[in-house]
């Protein structure tokens, strides 16, 4: 029996195998994998009766997506499933697989279904499959050659083509709370397959043991399992929380090098591009780069970085980082670190401002709590014959005509007006954004202070309404 690089069950193991690996030498958080539905920890909302994890381990042909954060038990539903429906399963991993694989595994599961043998087919991180595999996979998918389970810890609806979705349920699992991982390290000490009551947890270690796993529970185990070596060691047999904080110092730097703290790396490194200290995320970029993390993610998440924390404080950042990830995508490694390290420097040395993201935040909201009358009458389309005689368009002023191209007249909706989304910062060139803001307000603010239609200002004549000419 083998294991790959994560832990998991190599994909030509037979499905009996899953139970064997109680071996001496799995690691816990393998030994622990549970063997049906009923030893899941967490998902009670995907759990139910009827539900479609329930349907597929009763045998019904369908596809699935598993959308969810690491450590939630995504390649163990799809083993139980496999396991429980009797199919034969298949794991591919979309970091190394390509065309030529997918085909050769989907021949395979036609020769075997003929046989009676039906297939369970694990796609791994099916986010970071091109759309030229996505495509393979959807015949099988369409004629249920397959049983498909994809798993990824992106949103699908940005990773995966629409055909390919639209044939499959998607399922998102949740990150487990305190009371499941608490449950799940209780089962690990005294179940056999585990540490069989080797070793106690003082309620403090406990404690902090459940804390640290952040609702991942391979991580829990994978900790559980050094701190149980490490007090085996030192003739202890209970695990003090000193004890805990040395073995998770080596485990950390274990799940690092294995590429399962994918999340906390990233996330320390964008917090460090936002807290501006250039060196901190440069050591997490490095600490990637070197565990093999896809520089495209990494591109992407500066690009989301360069709006979210840097907005108009230093706009530029925005193009460079877009800049960089084409790079990325046209040299790839080992060069694409260069282009990588330059937008991350960029990014994190720039003065910083949230004002836009909050802005939409602030805007959606207000839509989501049915906010936001009708569009007023002057702003609406006249460019139809019909619409100019319902009155639509009637008073818009063309701004251009007007000095500094701005006019007092109302653009929210009635039940809006007045209200701020957009609060500049005094950021870098954000505060000259502020102070351009603030005179323009002043202007429009003015449409409420006056009477409507009283002003002297010129309108945009009316043979120019619903015209091409951009007025409208």
């Amino acid at each position: 029996m083998s294991y790959d690089l994560f832990g998991n069950l190599d994909s030509d193991q037979p499905v009996g195998s899953l139970g064997d690996a109680r071996e001496e030498g799995a690691p816990l958080a393998v030994r622990m994998r549970p063997r049906s539905l009923d030893e899941i920890v967490g998902q009670r909302h995907l759990l139910g009766p009827g539900s479609p994890l329930r349907r597929l381990v009763a045998g019904q042909a369908m596809s699935v997506f598993l959308w969810g954060p690491p450590g939630v038990g995504k390649t163990t539903l799809a083993s139980i499933v496999s396991r429980e429906s009797g199919a034969r399963f298949v794991e591919i991993s979309a970091v190394s697989a390509g065309v030529k694989e997918i085909r050769a595994e989907l021949e395979a599961a036609r020769r075997a279904l003929h046989q009676g043998q039906p297939t369970v087919l694990f796609i791994d991180e099916v986010h970071r499959f091109s759309k030229t595999q996505q495509d393979a996979l959807l015949p099988a998918v369409e004629n249920r050659l397959v049983t498909l389970i994809a798993a990824t810890t992106e949103n699908p609806s940005f990773s995966v083509i629409a055909p390919l979705l639209s044939r499959s349920l998607l399922l998102r699992l949740k990150p487990l709370d305190d009371d499941d991982i608490a449950g799940l390290v209780d089962r690990a000490l005294a179940d056999e397959r585990g540490l069989a009551g080797a070793v106690a947890l003082e309620p403090a270690t406990r404690q902090e043991l459940v804390r640290m796993a952040q609702g991942d529970a391979r991580r829990a185990l994978t900790y559980l399992e050094e701190a149980a070596a490490s007090a085996i060691s030192l003739d202890a047999q209970t695990v003090t929380p000193e004890i805990l904080s040395a073995a998770v110092d080596r485990a950390t730097l274990r799940y690092d090098r294995d590429g399962d703290q994918h999340y906390d790396v990233i996330s320390a490194f964008i917090k460090s591009v936002r807290g501006s200290d250039v060196d901190a995320a440069l050591h997490y970029l490095a600490r990637m780069l070197e565990a093999g993390e896809d520089p495209r993610f990494i591109a992407r998440r500066l690009v989301i970085s360069a709006s979210e924390d840097v907005g108009l404080a230093a706009a530029n950042v925005l193009p460079t980082c877009v800049a960089a990830a084409q790079a990325v995508q046209l040299i790839g490694m080992p060069e694409a670190r260069i282009t990588l390290a330059h937008a991350t420097v960029v990014a994190a040395s720039a003065p910083k401002s949230n004002a836009a993201y909050l802005a939409i935040g602030r805007a959606i909201a207000d839509v989501q709590a049915g906010k936001g009358a009708q569009v007023p009458m002057h702003l609406r389309d006249g460019s139809v014959k019909a619409s100019r005689q319902a009155g639509f368009g009637q008073g818009y002023k063309y701004a251009h005509d007007y000095p500094h191209h701005v006019v007092a007249q109302q653009y929210l909706p009635d039940d809006l007006v007045g209200t701020r989304y957009y609060e500049p910062t005094d950021n870098g060139a954000e505060r000259a954004v502020a102070e351009r803001l603030d005179a323009v307000r002043h202007i429009l603010d003015g449409a409420r202070r006056s009477a409507r239609g009283a002003d002297s200002d010129r309108v945009a004549p009316s043979g120019e309404e619903g015209g091409d000419d951009g007025r409208r």
